[in-house]
């Protein structure tokens, strides 16, 4: 698969990979100044400890059980927020990248407690970035950027008649070159898509092809000049319909590089083709500093809360994506913050200090939240958990289950390019153990995997333990043995990685003397705006296979 950079794609959207200090403070938001860049609150020692609730498995959880909730309300890399209000029922999916099966589908009904459904998309159409989701006529849609082997970035659609599935196959609109689809209907009842840049499209009524030709929309509110940002990079449009007005809501300023550089701009119009005026309050949402617990905050979506009974009025909220502090491994995560619509028809953000719980969209509402992340291979837990990393078209013919096991034939002759099984962890602090039984001539392990050249982890074949960081093996660092079985182990205590390994089953354990510091895995970095994930591999060339078994995961 071809996964390519915005340097690389959009010249007006260059990036500086540059890595900023991972300094967890303590301190509340500086005030959001419109006309100059604030300076960065200074340092300090005093760690930022929020205090979550705790879920299945000990996983963190926003819910905090007392009418209150502390994001992120989605942990992990769950980047670019597309949510569907459908009746009583939330739907939200994320940009899926180089992830297969893709766009997985997470429902609420009270906006803060999300559970899996499932995968939409199953075919490989390359690197997936920011989608939207979207129903019309009782028919659901997703609109996806994507970029195949050796192809621009385009655009395509699926669409389904439940939102459970079955969805399309990917149908190509056909729009070259642009990124970020946000679906409207005009005040003249035709469909539109409005792009990166910010421009639009028509659309055929049934949504399925194009209807006109790619046009400017919208020329974005410009931050001054003195503002430390990555780029201007106008994308994420994501429209709304309310009263008279429509809401153009957007991403400017970079979606990493400095952490003062991403944020929420809005526009409205009466119609759907313009004009376009500013919002007075722009930028609604933005880091201001390094000393805030979330950094690069943007790409929003607006929606309406649930209903909570009785002639109150449902209130709003804004969901979008942002980096934790100091922890740009976990990639961008879910934010739930309140707004509020002022007398003047504009909006305005209202969660204040995000390090602290925020009142729930419904107080006493209780549901479940997350997934358990152990598996003992009993059922296919592919799309929801497991996906593979950059898989080429066959690639789902390498898993096989058999009786608790998951079977995973050979690919590659490294991690590397072994299309290694990758899983989205959201804790700052976890363990994992898992069985590994080979059989041939194969490798297999455990890693801690962000792509191809960044990743680490503990491996092993049938004469040697290996043990791998930067992205490479270090085979000074081989131990020597004499076995086909082991269990290994991976804590990960707050971006410190610690390995052990087990011949008898868990009932003891070796702990390597070496240890490995992994903050610096991240797009700043590397690129690619991914996270780092817990992944199995098996590799060789011969086409052996290893046998993995009982999988556990523990929030630590």
């Amino acid at each position: 698969m071809f996964d390519k950079t915005r340097r690389t794609l959009f010249k007006a959207c260059l990036t500086a990979a540059a890595v900023s200090p991972l300094a967890l403070v303590n301190r509340t938001h500086a005030v959001e100044s419109k006309k100059t860049e604030p300076a960065c609150a200074p340092v300090v020692n005093t760690p930022f400890k929020p205090k979550w609730a705790r879920g299945i498995e000990g996983q963190r959880k926003a819910d905090l059980g007392n009418g209150t909730f502390l994001n992120p309300i989605i942990s992990g890399d769950h980047p670019d927020p597309t949510v569907l209000k459908d009746g009583d029922d939330y739907y939200m999916t994320f940009s899926s990248f180089n992830s297969y099966p893709g766009i997985v589908i997470w429902h609420s009904r009270d906006l803060v407690n999300w559970v899996p459904i499932g995968p939409a998309l199953e075919k490989n159409i390359g690197t997936v970035w920011a989608l939207d989701l979207c129903k019309h006529n009782n028919r659901y849609y997703i609109y996806i950027p994507a970029a195949p082997e050796g192809k621009p970035w385009g655009t395509y659609v699926i669409w389904a008649d439940d939102i459970n599935g079955p969805w399309s196959d990917p149908i190509d609109l056909k729009i070259d070159g642009c990124i970020d689809p946000g679906h409207a209907v005009g005040e003249d009842g035709k469909r539109y898509l409005f792009v990166n840049g910010i421009r639009k499209i028509r659309l055929r009524d049934d949504g399925l092809a194009t209807d006109g030709t790619l046009e400017h929309a919208y020329s974005p509110w410009r931050y001054p000049d003195d503002w430390i940002v990555e780029n201007f990079a106008p994308e994420g449009p994501k429209l709304l319909r309310r009263g008279e007005w429509f809401y153009l809501v957007t991403a400017v300023g970079g979606t990493a590089g400095p952490v003062t550089g991403h944020m929420v701009i809005a526009a409205r119009s009466r119609s759907i083709h313009g004009p376009w005026e500013h919002c007075p309050h722009n930028p609604l949402v933005r880091t201001q500093s390094e000393a805030e617990p979330w950094w690069s905050r943007g790409h929003a979506t607006l929606i309406e809360g649930p209903s909570t009974g009785g002639d109150k009025e449902s209130e709003w909220w804004m969901i979008y994506h942002a980096y934790e502090n100091g922890f740009r491994t976990l990639g961008r995560q879910t934010i739930l913050e309140p707004i509020e619509w002022t007398s003047d028809g504009w909006f305005r953000a209202k969660g204040g200090d995000l390090s602290h719980p925020l009142p729930k969209p419904l107080p006493d509402s209780r549901g479940d939240s997350g997934m358990a992340l152990s598996d003992d291979f009993s059922r296919n837990k592919f799309g929801i958990q497991w996906t593979f990393h950059n898989p080429s078209a066959n690639e789902s013919s390498r898993i096989k289950y058999n009786h608790k096991a998951l079977e995973l034939t050979a690919a590659g002759n490294s991690p590397a390019n072994s299309s290694p099984l990758t899983c989205v962890v959201g804790d700052r602090a976890y363990q994992v153990d898992v069985d590994f039984d080979l059989h041939g001539d194969a490798e297999a392990g455990l890693l801690l995997f962000y792509n191809n050249k960044a990743f680490v982890g503990l491996g092993f074949n049938a004469e040697a333990i290996k043990i791998y960081q930067y992205a490479e093996e270090h085979s000074w660092a081989r131990i020597p043995h004499k076995s086909r079985k082991l269990r290994l182990r991976l804590i990960n205590d707050h971006q410190v990685i610690t390995y052990a390994y087990s011949y008898d089953n868990g009932q003891t354990w070796t702990t390597l003397g070496t240890r490995m510091e992994v903050s610096g895995i991240n797009h700043n970095v590397f690129g690619r705006f991914l996270s780092l994930k817990v992944a199995l591999y098996c590799a060789g060339e011969s086409k052996g296979k290893v046998q993995i078994r009982d999988f556990k995961y523990r929030a630590r």
